[in-house]
């Protein structure tokens, strides 16, 4: 998390030092962004879930939803810029180079800190994956302003029009709400699968500004060597998956974590994991559910033997049913699992597994 300076001359603090009133020159700041996400002509749904929050920001504050798209010129580009005002933009920044065909931090944050200080938005909203925090760190720099990383919930102070940006700390054992009071533009990132998608309205129109950037390709030392798309890596997309079977350490030990993985290929589900499990080496990282780990948002979510501390609650409350097994009537994940099993995992995820697996055969002689 990237925080600007406490105390900036230029703002006016009131006595008990909660209210900010902005500096002139930072109210001519207006408008809520969504820095598009997109690699070879396919945007990053993340993208989209955050127009639908920027559209609720936006309404509150009485101001448009921007979107920016940056790449090279190309066919897909409309495309883009259409869902993107049918997902709540109201004006798209089509910001089109050869240059920026591939992403790179210098010729991305360059291009984006020029676009943010000629046109102004108080608030620019970036998904917290792999391009959009690193994407973030460097425009929040260049630009001075203060940056608030994987949120879980945004939303307007009505005190002082400002952005409240919550986000896990200490761990994951506590939440706090973070806002950037006398800096513009208000920063911040939102995992995947965090914000509800929004209905798709393609009746709604919106204008679109072309931005030509001022860019050469031999000002920038860094090149892309070669692409790999997120599909042809081994890595785990639990992020996409509609429906994950967790397991945590009240399974006892990693032998018995195949049962996860049984109920797990029975269902067609992705396999997760608590952070204990992933640091005591049971599952690779690229499993964990949770504050430290992956954002998940599935149809689905069995969690066997996990606790539910807030550090892993973050990870997955926003699941459509939350199933739960648990031998401790008490644990945290009962308070907000939707279904919940009293009962030793060891013994209950073999008997789902053989029920889901005897339900299949039935429906496959049915077909």
């Amino acid at each position: 998390m990237s925080q600007a300076p406490a105390n900036p001359p230029s703002a006016k603090k009131a006595a008990g030092g909660r209210k900010f009133e902005l500096p002139e020159e930072l109210k001519i700041y207006k408008g809520v962004w969504v820095i598009v996400e997109q690699e070879r002509g396919k945007v990053h749904t993340v993208s989209y879930e955050l127009l639908g929050e920027a559209r609720k920001l936006a309404d509150k504050l009485g101001v448009e939803v921007g979107a920016v798209i940056l790449g090279a010129p190309g066919p897909f580009i409309h495309e883009i810029t259409g869902e993107a005002i049918a997902y709540g933009a109201d004006v798209v920044y089509t910001v089109l180079d050869p240059v920026l065909a591939e992403y790179r931090t210098e010729p991305y944050s360059k291009v984006m800190t020029d676009v943010v200080n000629t046109f102004k938005p108080e608030i620019v909203l970036l998904g917290a994956s792999t391009l959009g925090r690193d994407l973030a760190g460097a425009i929040a720099t260049t630009l001075l302003t203060g940056l608030t990383a994987d949120c879980t919930e945004l939303d307007i102070s009505a005190e002082n029009r400002s952005l409240a940006a919550t986000r896990p700390t200490f761990g994951g054992t506590l939440l706090c709400t973070i806002q950037t009071l006398a800096y513009r533009p208000q920063m911040a990132t939102i995992r995947p699968r965090v914000m509800q998608m929004p209905e798709r309205d393609g009746t709604r129109t919106g204008r679109v500004v072309e931005v030509t950037p001022n860019l050469a390709e031999e000002v920038f030392v860094t090149k892309v060597l070669d692409f790999i798309p997120d599909s042809d890596q081994e890595e785990a997309q639990l992020a996409f998956a509609d429906i994950i079977v967790s397991g945590g350490k009240g399974l006892q030990k990693p032998e018995n974590f195949k049962l996860i993985w049984d109920l797990a290929e029975v269902l067609g589900a992705e396999v997760g994991a608590s952070r204990p499990c992933t640091q005591a080496g049971w599952v690779t990282s690229d499993r964990q559910v949770g504050q430290t780990g992956k954002t998940v948002r599935p149809k689905l979510y069995i969690a066997a033997g996990i606790s539910g501390a807030i550090q892993h609650r973050v990870g997955c409350e926003n699941s459509d049913v939350i199933l739960a097994i648990n031998s401790d009537p008490n644990a945290p994940i009962f308070d907000f699992a939707h279904h919940g099993i009293v009962g030793d995992a060891l013994q209950i995820l073999p008997a789902l597994t053989e029920q889901f697996r005897q339900r299949r055969l039935v429906n496959r002689k049915a077909s």
